[in-house]
């Protein structure tokens, strides 16, 4: 792999495995409107009971944004889509003000927030359109519906492709485009453990030639399953 890969590797090993480990609550007490989606997203997949880092995996690849800081994707809390545009405003109510000015133009077809929820189709499910655009509601919603269609499906990898589309040609690409982003999310903690530098050497380190002594003998590891 190149060097510059490895580079972008590791860095997007480090941002996935912090914002994952943000509880919502912090992310409300000091919000880092990158860490938002993923915190919320966390918190709505331990409630509904989804596979760990699925329902992030989904965030990045529907409101993905490259941050040049942390040279990775992330999932960007105020973005809307319409009329094949995507769009990331600075705020909540520069989203809000943005869809209520698409919709006095009679667009409907708008999707919102860290999950892309389509307001023509889902819209009911919120008492407003704060409320749609609210991290914690948005992410809730889209975890019970993902929930929904495993129930319907029984697979987790066509639910996945059915909260896009139930057309194939749509819901496949999609689908794979996830299952990447999940498998990467995944990974992110082995390849953040790996690119940490190792610790150095103590006084009591054993010369060249010489034997370090050997631990006391414990317990036997367990076998990889």
């Amino acid at each position: 792999m190149p060097r510059a890969a490895r580079r972008a590797g590791s860095a997007l090993a480090f941002a996935l495995v912090l914002l994952a480990t943000a509880p919502p609550q912090a992310v409300a007490q000091a919000p880092d409107p990158w860490a938002i989606c993923t915190a919320h997203a966390r918190a709505a997949s331990e409630a509904e009971g989804l596979p760990r880092h699925l329902l992030g995996a989904i965030a990045r690849v529907e409101s993905g944004r490259w941050n040049g800081e942390r040279e990775a994707v992330l999932a960007w809390p105020w973005t809307i889509r319409a009329e094949g545009k995507g769009r990331y405003l600075p705020s909540r109510p520069a989203a809000v003000a943005a869809v209520r000015a698409l919709q006095a133009r009679g667009v409907d077809n708008i999707d919102v927030g860290c999950m892309q929820i389509n307001l023509r189709y889902h819209g009911q499910a919120f008492a407003n359109l704060e409320e749609a655009l609210d991290p914690a509601s948005n992410t809730a919603y889209a975890a019970d519906f993902l929930a929904r269609l495993r129930a319907e499906t029984g697979s987790w990898t066509t639910a996945i492709g059915r909260y896009h589309s139930r057309t194939p040609r749509l819901s496949g690409p999609y689908r794979l485009k996830v299952c990447r982003a999940w498998r990467e999310a995944r990974r992110a903690p082995v390849q953040a453990r790996r690119a940490q530098p190792a610790p150095a050497k103590g006084r009591n380190a054993p010369a060249p030639g010489q034997m370090a002594a050997r631990p006391a003998a414990g317990p036997a590891p367990e076998a990889r399953r």
